[in-house]
């Protein structure tokens, strides 16, 4: 129930969302939710969320003091008028030294799937597009990629890494297959999850937002990344031993 501001004016809000707090309120999370803190935070009017982050995604948040403000930074985003830049740990050694672009097509899996809300390539779906770059490798079999997306589909920057080859570490819905997730969802992180996932979280960080501010034009909010994934890179990417102090930490901030 906490964030951090990195950037505030009179006009709008661009806030560090940390892994694990929701955006909007669902039929599971009503008070801890960016949503329901900010207006005890600021009170009323409520302040607006001018588009959204994964529950575990960490970062930058746009966010307006005023409806018809809000309006047209939503419409922004839909225009791809903003510029959003995220930092994504992954599987696997990516060929992509260089800007490479992932262009596959992304819907959602077949309804008759087990599980109904993950992405998929087809065919059939709208066009998807993310600039991807590697940043440096912290550990053999690891890489830290830069991610641009230039379009905006559902979980687009994880549906595509995982699709060519190289999930997100700490993804339970691309990187581990159904059984895990399915596990995950009926009993919450457990030790054994945990060794599985590697991160109580899916690695993926909102680095950078670019937006045509109301007032003083194009300007760009950059968020450092978070305490968690930095520690994991600095020690290699290697999980400490089975220490219980260590899991019970982690289980607890997951």
């Amino acid at each position: 129930r906490r964030f951090d501001v990195l950037y505030q004016d009179a006009l709008l809000l661009v806030v560090n969302k940390p892994a694990g707090l929701p955006v909007h309120a669902t039929a599971k999370f009503y008070f801890n939710t960016l949503t329901r803190v900010l207006l005890e935070h600021f009170g009323e009017p409520p302040p607006q969320i001018c588009h959204r982050l994964d529950m575990e995604t960490s970062g930058c948040l746009l966010i307006a003091f005023h409806k018809e403000i809000a309006a047209k930074l939503k419409a922004g985003f839909e225009k791809r008028a903003m510029n959003k830049t995220y930092l994504a740990l992954v599987h696997g050694d990516p060929p992509w030294d260089e800007p490479q672009s992932i262009d596959l097509p992304l819907g959602l899996v077949d309804p008759d799937q087990p599980i109904t809300i993950r992405m998929c390539v087809r065919d059939d779906a709208p066009p998807a597009c993310t600039k991807v770059r590697v940043l440096r490798r912290p550990a053999p079999g690891y890489a830290l990629v830069e991610c641009r997306p230039i379009t905006g589909r559902q979980h687009q920057i994880r549906a595509h890494l995982a699709a060519v080859g190289y999930p997100i570490v700490g993804d339970k819905l691309y990187g581990h297959g159904d059984e895990p997730f399915r596990q995950f969802c009926d009993s919450g992180m457990t030790p054994e999850l945990l060794r599985a996932f590697e991160l109580p979280r899916h690695a993926l960080h909102a680095a950078a937002l670019s937006f045509p501010h109301p007032e003083k034009g194009m300007m760009t909010v950059e968020c450092p990344l978070p305490d968690d994934l930095q520690s994991f890179m600095d020690a290699g990417c290697l999980l400490p031993p089975d220490d219980e102090a260590w899991l019970d930490e982690l289980l607890g901030a997951s």
